[in-house]
């Protein structure tokens, strides 16, 4: 698909949801105004990520006091199959990222309530699940629909049916999934944050959910490297973070 094509596609999409018409209205702000301000402090935090960047195994080890190995012994049945489904989807969406450091953040928390912003194949959602199903704890995701591909059916893909009923997903933008969200559960164990790659977007996205961490709880980020808003969101609440290194990417965790 060409980007023209694929650009009106995405439009008509959001033409023909009402529901969706809020975040049609940012998109063309960020797009045109607020287009270079999406990459603002780009090569500051990368330099500041690499400086400290650990491993997720270091990471686990260091924050939660946990072993990261078993996981894949313990899940390999689940992530073989997990794997042959995402191999057989015609959609072509995001891959795993740091299943480790989800779960074990689940597991340092005993987590109950989880929430997590995107959610493509459903790779974060599984890690999350295979943690809260052992306490019938629940995940909460924010996804926006994909317009500009017919691959809805998709999102969560890998998720096995024998999880699902602990797990609620809202398929909106993350300014009117998250309150929808925050009306049911107020207070959350494990938050992660996965979606709209923005400065602006980041920053808002940031601060609301930071209200909903507990005491105790676990704030991660994903591609923390985009912008550097993480980093000034970590700097001006006086938050030591760690940050991980996978796959050429920075992921910022921090314990509350």
């Amino acid at each position: 698909m060409s980007e023209i094509a694929r650009v009106l596609k995405t439009f008509i999409g959001y033409l023909k949801r009402p529901d969706l018409y809020p975040e049609l209205g940012r998109k063309i702000i960020k797009n045109t105004i607020n287009r270079s301000n999406s990459f603002k402090g780009k090569d500051k935090t990368n330099s500041w990520a690499a400086a400290r960047s650990v491993s997720q195994k270091e990471a686990v080890s260091k924050l939660f006091d946990l072993e990261i190995d078993e996981f894949r012994k313990d899940y390999a049945d689940v992530l073989k199959t997990s794997e042959q489904k995402e191999k057989a989807c015609p959609v072509k969406m995001g891959g795993p990222g740091a299943l480790e450091l989800m779960y074990y953040a689940c597991e340092f928390t005993n987590a109950q309530n989880v929430v997590e912003t995107g959610v493509a194949y459903g790779w974060s959602s599984l890690a999350s699940l295979l943690s809260l199903s052992k306490r019938d704890g629940t995940l909460y995701s924010s996804d926006m629909p994909y317009l500009a591909q017919d691959g809805d059916q998709y999102v969560g893909y890998v998720v096995p049916e024998s999880l699902k009923p602990n797990w609620k997903l809202y398929r909106f933008a993350d300014k009117e999934s998250l309150p929808k969200i925050f009306a049911e559960n107020s207070v959350f164990d494990v938050l992660h944050y996965d979606s709209d790659k923005s400065y602006n977007g980041r920053m808002w996205a940031y601060n609301e959910l930071y209200k909903h961490l507990k005491k105790g709880g676990v704030f991660i980020s994903d591609d923390i490297g985009d912008n550097s808003a993480y980093q000034d969101f970590c700097e001006k609440n006086t938050i030591e973070t760690t940050v991980v290194e996978y796959e050429g990417k920075y992921i910022g965790v921090f314990i509350k």
